[in-house]
C-alpha cells in the first residue's frame, strides 16, 4: 500500500518566508536550501499564491514532497524537507508575524510575472483593479503614529488583501514596528530584467501611496537582490504520481518532476545572514546582467518561440518542438540574434558567458525525452513574458543597426498563435486574454498585437513589414 512521503529530520526553525508555493519553488529554492543547510538552521514557511491547495496537500505530508529529477540515463527521488510549514497566501496575519521575528531575514519569491502587478512602464499598475483595492485598504491601516499593527486603526483581516505587493509591504510594516533596525533581505525568482529593481520599484510606489514613512524604512533596512534562475519544472500529471507510486510506493500528491540542471545566480547587497547556498552550487556575481539575459533571452525565448510555433505545427511539448526541423531552425535563427548582442556585452564586462556550450546545453535539456514540458504551460501569459523575452533583444539588436528579423519571426509565431486560437474559440490562458480577443479581431490583427507588446515597434513601418512577411 503506498505511503505518504515522511519527514525524517527534526524541523529547522523558521528563518526564510517564501511568496509562490509552486513546483518551480520546490525544485529550486528549496532544494538549494536543503542542499546547502547540513546542520538544519534554515526553515522556509512558504505561502500560496493564488490557492491554498498547495499548502493543504503539503500540510496532509507534514509539509514533505518527493522531488522526481528526470535525467536522460534514468530517474532520482528525494524526499525535501526544508520547507518547515505550509500556509494560504491570504494569511496575511501569520505573514506579519514570520516578518516580526529577528530571526527571520530572507524573504524569497516566485509568483510569476503578473504576480508583481506592474503598468506597460514597468512601475506598479496603479489602474489594476486589485491594486486599487489594496491601496484603499493599507492607507487605512498603515498609521505612523500606531505603535502596533494590533492597535492600529483600520488593521487589514486575514484575506483583504489581494496582491503580493500589498502582502509584502503589509508584512514589511509589522517589522519596521517591532525591528526598527531589523534588516531582512527580499530575493525574486521570476524571470524579468533586473528583477531586484523591478521589486524595490513597486513595492516603493505602493509605499509612496500608503506611507512614505514605510518607504523610508524600507530604503534604508530592506537588502533587495537581483536574480537568474533555471531550472525546468515541467506540470505535474497525475500519471507522475500514479507512476511513482506504482515503482516506489509512495503517493506524494505533491510530487515536483524536474530536470537534472540546475543554475541560481545572485547579485546584489545582502547584510542580513542567510544560507550558503554557493555550498549547493548557487553563484554569487557583481553583475547580473549578462547571466539574467543569457537566461531570458536564449532559454525562455527559445521556450515562448516553440510554444508559438511548436503549438501550430501540432506539437504538444517542448521535446516534439525541438525535433521539428522548423521550429528547430527558428530557435537557432533566435539564438544567433541573441549571442551577438550577448558577445558584445560580456566582451565589454569582461565576463565568459560560454555561450556555444550553453546553446549546446539547452538543445540537451531541450531535447530530454523524460522532461514532458507542455508547450501550453509555456505559452500561458504570453503577452507579458515576450517583452522580456523577445522585444528587449529586438530593441537592442536593432538600436545597434541590425534588423532584430529573427526576433521579429518569434513575435510572428505569437500573434498567428493568438489569432488562431481566438478564430478556434479556445480560450486564451493569458492576463491579457480580453485585451488581446480584441486586438486579435482587428482589421491588421497582426500589428495591432505587437503595438500591445510594444508600441514602438509596432509604429516602425520597416518592423511591421518584416512582421507581415513573417505573419504570412
Amino acid at each position: 500500500m503506498p505511503h505518504s512521503p515522511r519527514r525524517t529530520l527534526p524541523r529547522a526553525p523558521v528563518r526564510i518566508v517564501h511568496l509562490g508555493l509552486g513546483a518551480f519553488h520546490r525544485a529550486h529554492q528549496a532544494w538549494y536550501t536543503a542542499h546547502a543547510d547540513p546542520d538544519r538552521e534554515w526553515g522556509i514557511a512558504a505561502f500560496t499564491g493564488r490557492s491554498p491547495e498547495a499548502a493543504t496537500t503539503l500540510a496532509r505530508q507534514d509539509d514533505v514532497y518527493t522531488l522526481l529529477t528526470r535525467g536522460p540515463d534514468g530517474d532520482h527521488l528525494e524526499t525535501v524537507q526544508s520547507i518547515v510549514a505550509a500556509h494560504d497566501g491570504g494569511d496575511t496575519e501569520k505573514l506579519r508575524d514570520y516578518l516580526a521575528r529577528p530571526e527571520v531575514t530572507v524573504v524569497t519569491l516566485t509568483v510569476t510575472e503578473k504576480g508583481y502587478r506592474r503598468g506597460a512602464d514597468g512601475r506598479l499598475d496603479v489602474t489594476d483593479p486589485d491594486i486599487v483595492a489594496d491601496i484603499c485598504s493599507l492607507a487605512g491601516a498603515l498609521s505612523d503614529r500606531a505603535p502596533s499593527h494590533r492597535d492600529a486603526p483600520g488593521a487589514i483581516d486575514n484575506g483583504v488583501l489581494r496582491t503580493m505587493p500589498a502582502r509584502l509591504l503589509w508584512a514589511l510594516d509589522a517589522r519596521r514596528r517591532a525591528l526598527p533596525e531589523g534588516t531582512i533581505t527580499l530575493i525574486p525568482c521570476d524571470n524579468l530584467d533586473d528583477n531586484g529593481s523591478m521589486l524595490r520599484a513597486v513595492l516603493g510606489d505602493l509605499a509612496s501611496l500608503t506611507s512614505p514613512a514605510l518607504g523610508a524604512w524600507i530604503d534604508a533596512q530592506v537588502d533587495v537582490v537581483s536574480t537568474s534562475v533555471d531550472r525546468i519544472t515541467p506540470r505535474t500529471t497525475a500519471d507522475d504520481i500514479d507512476a511513482v507510486a506504482a515503482r516506489e510506493g509512495i503517493r506524494d500528491e505533491a510530487l515536483v518532476v524536474t530536470e537534472p540542471f540546475h543554475s541560481w545566480i545572485l547579485s546584489g547587497r545582502i547584510r542580513a545572514d542567510r544560507p550558503r547556498w554557493e555550498d549547493a552550487g548557487a553563484s554569487i556575481v557583481n553583475d547580473i546582467e549578462p547571466f539574467e539575459q543569457r537566461k531570458l533571452w536564449m532559454l525562455n525565448g527559445a521556450h515562448s518561440l516553440l510554444a508559438s510555433d511548436g503549438i501550430l505545427r501540432g506539437h504538444e511539448t517542448v521535446a516534439e518542438a525541438i525535433a521539428d526541423p522548423e521550429c528547430a531552425a527558428l530557435v537557432h535563427d533566435l539564438w544567433d540574434l541573441a549571442q551577438r548582442r550577448l558577445d558584445a556585452s560580456a566582451d565589454s564586462a569582461g565576463i565568459d558567458l560560454d555561450l556555444p556550450a550553453y546553446r549546446a546545453a539547452l538543445l540537451e535539456r531541450f531535447a530530454n525525452p523524460a522532461i514532458v514540458h507542455r508547450l501550453r504551460q509555456i505559452a500561458a501569459d504570453g503577452s507579458l513574458k515576450l517583452r522580456a523575452r523577445i522585444v528587449e533583444p529586438v530593441r537592442r539588436v536593432r538600436a545597434d543597426g541590425e534588423t532584430g528579423e529573427a526576433g521579429l519571426a518569434a513575435i510572428a509565431a505569437w500573434t498567428r498563435f493568438v489569432i488562431s486560437e481566438v478564430e478556434a474559440g479556445r480560450p486564451l490562458d493569458d492576463v491579457a486574454a480580453d485585451e488581446l480577443t480584441a486586438r486579435a479581431t482587428d482589421a491588421d490583427p497582426h500589428r495591432a498585437l505587437l503595438d500591445l507588446l510594444a508600441p514602438d515597434l509596432a509604429a516602425d513601418p520597416a518592423v511591421l513589414g518584416m512582421l507581415a512577411d513573417r505573419a504570412r
